[in-house]
């Protein structure tokens, strides 16, 4: 399984990436998306609020399952993926590029220091 070293994970299977302009992008794992198995559905409701680090910002709904979304970092949801909202089975195809869930605002991006690098994400999931 690929697991991008510049990126950083949680135990819940999200991942983050902090962008040249501060903001974070934010999506789950190729661990995830294959537990999950055909994603048809994704819900996120709180673009446009704040919340913090560990709350449930929205729901990815696969075939069998429904499973909910973490903050890896609290701050404010600024958009989500127009593509996904068309599209979810890019969650699957293309988890960590065009698959990616939300964009945010961090009220403080050195909580991402407290998340998994990818080795200790590959050794969380096993892979």
């Amino acid at each position: 399984m690929n697991f991008p070293a510049e990126l950083s994970y949680t135990e819940d299977h999200e991942w983050i990436r902090i962008e040249e302009d501060g903001t974070a992008v934010i999506g789950i794992t190729e661990f995830a998306q294959h537990e999950l198995g055909d994603i048809i559905f994704i819900d996120v409701a709180t673009v446009g609020q704040s919340l913090p680090k560990g709350e449930v910002f929205g729901a990815v709904e696969a075939v069998k399952t429904v499973s909910d979304l973490f903050l890896p970092v609290e701050g404010e949801i600024l958009e989500l993926n127009p593509a996904i909202e068309k599209s979810p089975e890019l969650l699957n195809s293309d988890p960590y590029g065009e698959g990616w869930i939300i964009r945010l605002k961090p009220a403080d991006a050195s909580q991402q220091d407290g998340l998994l690098t990818a080795d200790a994400y590959r050794e969380l999931v096993g892979a």
